[in-house]
């Protein structure tokens, strides 16, 4: 239920060249906006350094609008939408997500029943807006990956992040090094964690995501601008958490598929080597049933047969860029540590 005194919330919307996603961004906005239950809202788009329109989109939506020369990367222009912001909550979303109408009740909801809350994420919904194979698997396993994690979250999440605006400065709001889409949200969920904060993973609260995802587009985001800087921020900080992509049953996996990886051209001499990896690879299965079942009763069988070597490079790539860290941590400190914020 809603409280009385609601918050006033600030949609913040970074947008690089947004296209057809972003009009159906702000169509759904203006579905569900003025919000319910007397909820005071605003929609703040930074423009950043967009050469397609998609500013003269948000003007004639009606947002208050702000625009750079030049892309600087989302969470520079996150940083200026917060700070034009006169919402008490920011809540942030990515430009090709579309919000439910119950999105906006939901955020508003859980900071007035928490007051000691600093933050809240939701997740992806189980439909996603692209049709294809690669974008249906990508979006439906961060939905299952949120949905199967911790309600005490260990990060924060920009695509769908509502955060309070003074806490939010309090911790020096988005790493503006981070020059590209990556991993400024998850170190910002980082500090926020350090300085004892708490995160609510919200599993009811959902956007939809309408980005089409191609192998060769999801394998450069996934390797350069995730796996490889999250790597890096892992090593500095010194340890995991047990939740998200981060879960024991996750590092486990890695581990099994390099071990395939290793003992299927042993097999060449090794006459027990194809065998012994045909077992790992059983392992591996059972101890990623729970995720093969989600797709199973989502998508069916056939969906989750080519969904499964997906999974397996996923895990691969994800231990290539902790490996690369790892020797760049050990081996080059001193060059390291210019790498990352």
């Amino acid at each position: 239920m809603a409280s009385p005194t609601q918050p006033h919330i600030s949609i913040v919307i970074p947008v690089y060249n947004g296209g057809p996603a972003f009009k159906t961004c702000l169509q759904s906005l203006e579905l569900f906006l003025p919000a319910p239950d007397d909820i005071r809202t605003e929609v703040i788009v930074v423009a950043d350094g967009c050469t397609d329109g998609s500013d003269h989109l948000a003007e004639k939506f009606g947002a208050t609008l702000l625009k750079t020369s030049a892309p600087g990367g989302p969470a520079r222009a996150r940083n200026l939408g917060a700070r034009q912001a006169r919402g008490e909550i920011l809540f942030f979303i990515d430009a090709d997500v579309t919000i439910q109408s119950d999105t906006l009740r939901q955020v508003a909801s859980l900071f007035a029943q928490e007051p000691q809350l600093a933050a809240a994420i939701g997740s992806y919904d189980d439909a996603p807006g692209a049709a294809n194979f690669l974008s249906q698997y990508k979006n439906l396993f961060h939905h299952y990956t949120h949905q199967t994690s911790r309600t005490d979250a260990s990060t924060f999440w920009g695509a769908c992040g509502a955060i309070r605006r003074d806490i939010f400065w309090a911790v020096g709001g988005f790493d503006e090094q981070y020059h590209r889409p990556s991993i400024e949200d998850i170190e910002l969920g980082y500090r926020l964690k350090q300085h004892g904060y708490t995160i609510r993973l919200c599993k009811t609260l959902h956007v939809k995501h309408l980005k089409r995802w191609e192998p060769l587009s999801l394998l450069r985001a996934e390797f350069f601008y995730r796996a490889l800087p999250w790597s890096d921020l892992l090593l500095k900080q010194g340890k995991m958490t047990n939740d998200l992509n981060l879960k024991r049953s996750t590092r486990l996996s890695v581990v099994l598929v390099f071990a395939i990886l290793v003992l299927l051209p042993a097999g060449y001499w090794w006459s027990a080597g194809v065998g012994l990896a045909g077992l790992l690879a059983l392992v591996l299965i059972a101890l990623n049933f729970s995720v093969y079942r989600f797709f199973y009763q989502k998508r069916g069988l056939w969906f989750t047969l080519r969904m499964l070597p997906w999974h397996w490079l996923y895990f691969a790539y994800s231990g290539l860029a902790y490996g690369i860290g790892f020797c760049r941590f050990y081996l080059l400190p001193q060059r390291f540590s210019t790498l990352i914020p």
